[in-house]
């Protein structure tokens, strides 16, 4: 029977996962391994939903399955950083920004990325490259990063790109949701 799987959930989530979880050895081994997740600020879109992750009663949505999928990112780094801080590996999300270039003008969905507000490539990989490797962050886990700060939690979607941006989901920072969708990734991976 082939799996029907939401492709955007599959890819940047699922795909991850396994890669992630299939190098654990190797992590544990250089002791003191970073992971991080790179997120969107568009999971403020969406928690996963558990019920329908793949979309099955519900009408398929291109942004929320997005949403969900970078949701399910940030949702990794907490899971993987509660289950693997024995074996030294920490685990931190980083949400980019929107990112300036041609195939980025529009977010997910149509979302308009004013001019603005876009990054450089090299503007929008500087808080991934924070995560990975100064000594600063050597055990900060299960955290959303973005604009090389520590995003605030909110319990409701921000209005406004700069709120947006410095801002994470609670959902997605909540160990019991971290812990449900690891459950569900190894159940999905079998």
């Amino acid at each position: 029977m082939a799996r029907r799987w939401e492709s955007r959930f599959a890819v940047n989530h699922l795909g991850h996962f396994a890669l992630a979880s299939g190098l654990h050895r190797a992590l544990a081994a250089a002791r003191g391994a970073r992971i991080v997740a790179v997120s969107s600020s568009t999971h403020l879109y969406s928690p996963v939903v558990f019920d329908d992750i793949h979309f099955a009663f519900r009408s398929h949505d291109p942004l929320l399955a997005y949403a969900q999928s970078k949701t399910a990112n940030v949702l990794f780094a907490v899971g993987a950083s509660i289950r693997w801080a024995d074996d030294g590996i920490t685990a931190n999300a980083a949400g980019p920004g929107p990112i300036d270039a041609r195939c980025t003008s529009h977010g997910p969905g149509g979302l308009f990325v004013p001019p603005g507000l876009r990054k450089t490539p090299q503007q929008a990989a500087a808080t991934a490259v924070l995560l990975a490797v100064p000594p600063l962050l050597e055990a900060a886990g299960g955290r959303y990063f973005s604009d090389c700060n520590e995003a605030a939690p909110v319990s409701q979607r921000p209005v406004g790109y700069p709120q947006i941006l410095r801002s994470v989901a609670g959902y997605a920072l909540d160990p019991g949701n971290a812990g449900r969708l690891w459950d569900t990734s190894v159940r999905l991976l079998g």
